[in-house]
């Protein structure tokens, strides 16, 4: 008895009375030892990334993170300074209240539904959590305010887990430069988790921000600063030649945040 063929991906498959095109999604163009020499660069040239979110703890990086969406960090860094100097605990934080929380972050974009979401999450972390933030993403995403992009970041930053953060600039890279194709943050996600090399898992997630915020920019790309121009195949990059590969000291970074 012969086998019957396999489907070709790209054939239409008949169900009923409908033609149901299926397409393979797109993946990773790069060979493992392409990936793993850009973040071994990424690795020389920021030895110790660090996000730029301002915090003192779990809990206040855990409320930084929540009013960074639609902000830059540096406008949630100029609001929380005060604001982490008056409460820095989920019981502080409820103390103070939601119109004295508004009052601290009124120059954040959507500060109303924020200082809502912080009281809120405050509140369920003393009732539900003892007053520590959960290192768990279910329990972390069940907080008011908190999806899975926040989790992550907290997991990472927080807790030490090799977890990827997919923002703006990381979905941008993902398909831009074809690591990690996808429609929507979580399939560039999974992508990004399957193709990075764990070593460097732990930094990768600020290693990429960084890279789409000063370099990679939106606009157009800054290939002349890019440190992996050689090993890049976006169809939008300038160069081929790699920028010199020495190691960029935060303090750097900060003042070119704060330039923008």
């Amino acid at each position: 008895m012969k086998k019957p063929k396999a489907l070709d991906s790209h054939k239409p498959v008949t169900e009923g009375k409908r033609s149901v095109v299926r397409r393979r999604k797109p993946k990773c163009i790069y060979s493992q030892a392409e990936i793993r020499e850009i973040f071994r660069r990424f690795s020389v040239q920021r030895p110790e990334p660090k996000g730029e979110l301002e915090h003192v703890n779990a809990f206040t990086l855990l409320v930084a993170v929540v009013l960074s969406a639609q902000a830059t960090d540096a406008g949630v860094n100029k609001a929380t300074r005060a604001l982490f100097q008056a409460a820095d605990t989920p019981e502080k934080m409820r103390d103070l209240g939601e119109a004295q929380v508004g009052e601290y972050i009124r120059t954040i974009g959507l500060w109303r539904n924020k200082a809502k979401n912080v009281i809120a999450l405050s509140e369920a972390l003393i009732r539900d959590h003892g007053g520590e933030v959960p290192d768990d993403r279910d329990a972390l995403t069940a907080l008011p305010g908190v999806g899975r992009k926040t989790a992550n970041v907290v997991l990472n930053m927080a807790f030490g887990h090799h977890t990827m953060a997919v923002d703006t600039h990381i979905f941008r890279i993902g398909n831009r430069i074809g690591l990690a194709p996808g429609k929507t943050p979580d399939e560039v996600e999974r992508e990004l988790v399957r193709v990075i090399p764990d070593e460097y898992m732990l930094h990768a997630h600020h290693w990429l921000i960084l890279h789409g915020r000063y370099v990679c920019k939106a606009r157009k790309p800054d290939c002349p600063l890019c440190v992996i121009a050689d090993i890049c195949k976006s169809a939008e990059k300038t160069s081929d030649f790699p920028a010199p590969l020495v190691p960029i000291a935060p303090l750097q970074t900060a003042a070119l945040d704060a330039s923008q």
